[in-house]
């Protein structure tokens, strides 16, 4: 997910996704662990997205 998709969400979706992202990368992560997934840079991808929407809600933190 872009960091301008990220900006674009309300912060109430942004935490519900946040929520929903983290689930998915332990899901990607218990997968990995069982038997290796075609392509492990998912996992980076996801992990990169959580941190957008963390950065995000910091700063809306800090404007508010």
């Amino acid at each position: 997910m872009k960091q301008q998709v990220v900006a674009e969400l309300s912060t109430a979706e942004l935490k519900e996704r946040l929520v929903e992202e983290r689930q998915h990368l332990v899901k990607l992560v218990l997968n990995h662990s069982i038997s290796p997934i075609e392509n492990p840079n998912k996992i980076t991808e996801q992990r990169r997205t959580i941190a957008r929407m963390l950065t995000e809600l910091r700063k809306r933190e800090i404007n508010a």
